[in-house]
């Protein structure tokens, strides 16, 4: 049966600036554990502590630049592309030259308890 989801869950954010999540589907926003779908706005400067996750994270950059760091290399994510993370795998995120507005979604869903935060 098809949901309407009519507005997100606004959700805290780890790192030294504000950013902002807003999850349409997930354990939040739905109660759904397999899959979490959220819109995530980070300014400028923002960086989070790496973490190692225990779901594979697929991050659509819309505007801006994501830096992204894991142990085999670093990446600017820009406007358009896409980033596949896979589980266990250590990320840090940030968006130090420019802020950066994504959708990230994770299989199975983002939890507090098994992102893994350094």
């Amino acid at each position: 049966m098809a949901k309407l989801i009519e507005k997100p869950s606004v959700i805290k954010a780890a790192g030294n600036k504000e950013k902002i999540i807003k999850e349409f589907a997930g354990a939040v926003n739905t109660g759904d554990t397999g899959v979490s779908i959220a819109r995530m706005n980070s300014p400028q400067g923002w960086e989070e502590p790496g973490q190692r996750p225990g779901f594979d994270e697929y991050t659509l950059v819309i505007n801006g630049t994501l830096h992204v760091k894991t142990e085999n290399g670093e990446f600017d994510v820009k406007e358009g592309q896409c980033l596949i993370v896979k589980k266990n795998e250590w990320v840090q995120y940030s968006s130090p030259s420019e802020g950066a507005d994504y959708v990230s979604v994770c299989i199975p869903a983002f939890s507090p308890d098994t992102v893994h935060r350094d």
